[in-house]
């Protein structure tokens, strides 16, 4: 099953990775825009700036600090680099990778 998480970026079309499939530019409206990256959380859906987010899953912040599951982030901002999300949760300014959150 096609997931389309790696595309690969052609003049005329768009190709999945995973299965090769193509399609026209004008197709696909969640196509991804010239240098803009596209961030999916665990359940696949596309997340964008101003979004809020809940934790999957308990996260360790080193020593005891522990961000437990289920809490609900403020509004993210997405960014470059291996921790796409930067949010506050539970008052702690933090960098969160898309895997371990789902949109709210």
């Amino acid at each position: 099953m096609c997931e389309m998480n790696d595309v690969l970026d052609h003049p005329e079309k768009w190709e999945c990775v995973t299965c090769g499939h193509e399609w026209p530019r004008a197709a696909s409206p969640e196509a991804p825009e010239e240098g803009r990256r596209v961030v999916k959380d665990a359940h696949g859906n596309v997340l964008a700036d101003g979004d809020c987010v809940i934790l999957i899953k308990d996260l360790k912040l080193g020593g005891s600090q522990v961000l437990k599951g289920g809490s609900k982030s403020k509004p993210i901002r997405l960014g470059d680099g291996d921790h796409e999300i930067s949010c506050k949760v539970d008052g702690i300014s933090v960098g969160l990778k898309a895997c371990f959150v789902k949109k709210a």
